[in-house]
């Protein structure tokens, strides 16, 4: 009898989130299912671990019948228990989210989601990101479940590159018949106008409230913005070397040792 794979699923909204209950029921017929995840939202920490506190790590009784843990600490340090503490091993698969917000364009750099799903390509695992462009608390995540099984399907059928994550959004839609397909994209050059709303305590102490507004200067029609704008949902392939590899050469040019 062929073994299940393993899959490993985390977020950063909290074990208790709306998306990642549905990314738990899609992962399901797909094989043996472990949940290690935030005690508390953990949006926004990008690829930050915890060092200077100690984690705690907790079995769940979220998900009846799976084994589920929750973390103290970040994202990054959920897939880092799972994997030297829980398992000590490496799973088949990392799928992270399903995200409370959108993580394309430069919000990948900042989102736990993401960071969570890197962590999973440094040590060598296949792993999925998973966003919806809705921020609100009972988004409506349902109408994604055959999309989320076609795409983990297909990483798990194929060989997906140790170094890359797959980041993929979907659009804000109200039905399922409004999703138009798949596309594989590049990401969008775009960034958020960071604004702060300054405030006083009642003992007259400054404090900020960060907001601000995304704006999207790219008009190419082959980026993730683009795609979810027309209702489709983006798929853009990820990794962690930063290295810009086109500007070695020009930078050897450099007289730096002169």
């Amino acid at each position: 009898m062929e073994e299940k794979p393993l899959i490993l699923i985390t977020n950063d909204d909290s074990i208790t989130a709306k998306g990642i209950a549905q990314l738990v029921k899609s992962m399901q017929p797909l094989g043996e299912i472990l949940i290690v995840a935030p005690d508390k939202p953990q949006s926004g920490m990008g690829h930050a671990i915890t060092i200077h506190d100690p984690l705690r790590l907790k079995k769940s009784k979220q998900f009846p019948g799976i084994e589920a843990y929750t973390c103290s600490g970040t994202p990054v340090d959920c897939v880092k228990l799972a994997i030297y503490e829980i398992i000590k091993k490496r799973p088949t698969l990392l799928v992270s989210g399903i995200n409370h917000g959108s993580n394309a364009a430069t919000n990948v750099l900042y989102s736990g989601t993401m960071s969570a799903a890197v962590e999973g390509a440094i040590e060598g695992i296949p792993s999925i990101g998973f966003s919806l462009m809705d921020y609100s608390w009972d988004a409506h995540f349902d109408m994604f479940e055959d999309s989320i099984k076609t795409i983990t399907t297909q990483v798990l059928n194929h060989e997906l590159s140790q170094s890359i994550v797959l980041n993929v959004n979907f659009p804000k839609v109200t039905t399922k018949k409004q999703i138009k397909g798949i596309k594989i994209c590049r990401q969008a050059k775009g960034n958020w106008i960071e604004k702060f709303d300054k405030r006083h305590s009642p003992a007259g102490q400054e404090y900020y409230w960060l907001t601000g507004e995304f704006v999207n200067f790219d008009n190419g029609t082959d980026t993730d913005e683009w795609a979810l704008e027309n209702q489709y949902i983006s798929i853009v392939p990820i990794q962690f070397d930063l290295t810009n590899h086109q500007q070695i050469e020009e930078l050897n040019s450099w007289s730096l040792n002169d």
